[in-house]
């Protein structure tokens, strides 16, 4: 099996990511709970703006997001490329009354879920990758 390496990087925003370590190690852990080995996944923090302009020209989606995946994995090796707007993640954190740092995580496995199989289309799908972020974000890796 080969090294696993995930990298943040920082795109027209000011703005740094605290904890990189535990955070990785915290990722890390997710995946191996469900039986997926990451080899590259690099996150990518931006603004609004930034992620609208993917979203318009790859995706033909012209509306603001929290995150794009972008999936290259192959079978359980995982490789990707997860956009983050962390505009859209502060506006969200307000708006839903949570902690910001919580709103943070909470995006980030979703992207890392989507690449493990999990989908959000349906109501069931939606409650599903729920209950299953809400469970990553009380491991303890994370605290």
């Amino acid at each position: 099996m080969h090294k696993s390496t995930i990298s943040f990087f920082y795109e027209d925003i000011n703005f740094k990511l605290l904890n990189k370590d535990k955070v990785k190690l915290w990722l890390l852990e997710v995946a191996k709970m469900h039986h997926h080995h990451v080899s590259i996944i690099n996150y990518i923090f931006c603004s609004d703006d930034y992620l609208l302009n993917i979203n318009k020209t790859y995706l033909n989606h012209d509306y603001y997001t929290d995150i794009l995946t972008f999936d290259q994995s192959d079978n359980d090796e995982i490789e990707a490329d997860i956009f983050i707007s962390i505009d859209r993640v502060r506006e969200n954190a307000a708006a839903f009354h949570h902690i910001y740092e919580k709103e943070l995580n909470r995006v980030m496995v979703h992207g890392l879920l989507h690449l493990l199989g999990y989908n959000d289309q349906t109501e069931e799908e939606k409650q599903a990758m729920r209950e299953t972020e809400e469970a990553c974000l009380s491991l303890p890796q994370l605290k």
